[in-house]
């Protein structure tokens, strides 16, 4: 569905005709988080900023090198200042697309007035990470030095030439440090400064949890995320209110034109399936939340109070925000990191495993189908009941066979884990004789021998291999990885 088919839908309210465009045709929408009217019951809103990164360069000027006749690594003919000038054309682009800040030192630091002097200014503005990009191997201790005093994220930048591999290994696997060692290498500074904007965005992110009958906030320790919780009983009620406007009807049409079968599900299920996408938006804008997550199963259970909220959830995820399944922190808060370090939806799982062939089997009742990004193409699904519950209108995503897959589960907790993992898409076994849930992925795993060895459960996959990219997030932020 594309948003010309919206343009003449009278009765539809603003809010609605966006909230249509979005679901079905996976664009993301940017809610203007100033202009929201909060609901009275609801926390203060948390203030948000940019990522800031001090970043600067590390090398003696030329001239004086011509001086003293002896250039070292990376040589004579090495153009110091016009890298430089070369370099902070390509960090500006970065920075407008990122959406951070990152204040460039215009002098090169040179000695130790100007080192003393930039470690003292960091010290003082605590930004979020830093970018430190050295030309001259002699001033490699220059380098170590500001990494060791301010002790903040930070990112470094040598290109081919400049360093020795005992100059490497001083920081290739040191905490809080990514180290580069690659040619004019700055699509991996992007990827690092990606890295910080993230820590970023989770220390300031809400993550609004639909569970029990108690409300209250809580903070993930480590990342900082804000964890507000209200009632059950909120979407149960906004449920009931929601009329079935033009815009669920549209947004219904739009799961049935786009499903390649429909098995169980009638046209009553469908609606309430589009119904809940649009409840789930409109508590997320009164909660100001980035994301949600849900305990539904109580709900799907006879007497049955509201119907699955897993095209919701699969409409949610394409437009880029994460909505966690049976209210998991870990996997919720997982979904929230990838969708900001590689702009992936995902699907939570339930793991299990055929021994036979040694694969990886994960199967749950919702997933993005826009997995290749928000602005991709959907991946095919099938409408189907929910396989547990046994009524409703829940997505049976169709992964495309061979893709490369990774697969992250964030352990919360003061000194937090993530399990990582990665490998390839085989199929989506047949339901029936399959059992599980409706959608489901049979994929390889290339980090263990034995799959019986992969840990965890409702872990994240989605697709491409990230698994070396998460890694080093991890290292930056001292994150224990497990694989």
């Amino acid at each position: 569905m594309n948003p010309s088919q919206f343009a003449n839908i009278g009765g539809m309210s603003r809010r609605d005709f966006l909230y249509a465009i979005s679901a079905a045709g996976g664009v993301a929408l940017g809610t203007d988080r100033a202009g929201i009217s909060a609901a009275t019951n609801s926390p203060t809103s948390r203030k948000k900023g940019k990522a800031i990164v001090r970043a600067a360069f590390v090398y003696p000027p030329t001239e004086q090198l011509d001086k003293v006749g002896y250039y070292s690594w990376p040589g004579s003919t090495f153009d110091a200042e016009g890298q430089q000038k070369k370099y902070m054309k390509r960090i500006r682009e970065m920075e407008n697309r990122l959406g951070m800040r990152i204040q460039i030192e215009e002098k090169p630091l040179d000695g130790d007035a100007g080192v003393i002097r930039f470690i003292s200014q960091v010290k003082q503005s605590k930004p979020d990470g830093l970018l430190l990009i050295p030309f001259k191997k002699g001033h490699w201790g220059y380098v170590t030095r500001i990494i060791d005093e301010v002790k903040r994220p930070t990112v470094v930048l040598a290109t081919l030439g400049v360093l020795l591999v005992d100059h490497i290994n001083q920081l290739h696997r040191k905490g809080g440090v990514y180290m580069i060692s690659s040619l004019d290498n700055l699509d991996a500074v992007e990827s690092g400064m990606r890295m910080i904007r993230t820590a970023r965005w989770m220390k300031e992110a809400r993550l609004v949890n639909i569970r029990g009958s108690v409300q209250n906030a809580t903070y993930e320790p480590f990342l900082g995320t804000q964890i507000w919780t209200i009632p059950h009983a909120r979407f149960l009620e906004a449920f009931q209110r929601r009329e079935v406007t033009d815009a669920v009807k549209k947004l219904a049409q739009a799961y049935r034109k786009g499903a390649r079968q429909i098995v169980e599900p009638d046209e009553k299920d469908i609606v309430d399936a589009a119904k809940t996408y649009f409840v789930l938006k409109q508590i997320l804008e009164e909660e100001q939340g980035d994301a949600v997550m849900m305990d539904c199963l109580p709900g799907l259970k006879k007497p049955h109070q509201h119907p699955p909220p897993c095209m919701g959830f699969m409409s949610l995820r394409d437009e880029g925000i994460p909505a966690g399944c049976q209210s998991d922190l870990n996997a919720s808060l997982s979904l929230m990191l990838v969708q900001q370090l590689f702009d992936r939806p995902g699907f939570q799982q339930n793991a299990a495993m055929d021994m036979e062939k040694n694969h990886y089997f994960g199967a749950h009742c919702t997933s993005a189908s826009r997995m290749r990004g928000v602005k991709k193409p959907s991946e095919p699904y099938i409408l189907r009941s929910h396989a547990e519950a046994g009524w409703g209108c829940v997505p049976r995503v169709l992964f495309s066979r061979e893709q490369e897959v990774t697969m992250a589960l964030y352990r919360s907790g003061k000194k937090p884990q993530m399990m990582i993992y990665s490998g390839r898409a085989v199929r989506c076994p047949p339901i029936p004789p399959t059992g599980g849930c409706r959608t489901n992925i049979e994929m390889t795993i290339n980090e263990v021998e034995d799959v019986c060895d992969v840990k965890g459960m409702h872990q994240n996959i989605f697709y491409g291999n990230f698994a070396r990219q998460l890694r080093i997030f991890c290292n930056l932020y001292n994150i224990e990885v497990v694989s």
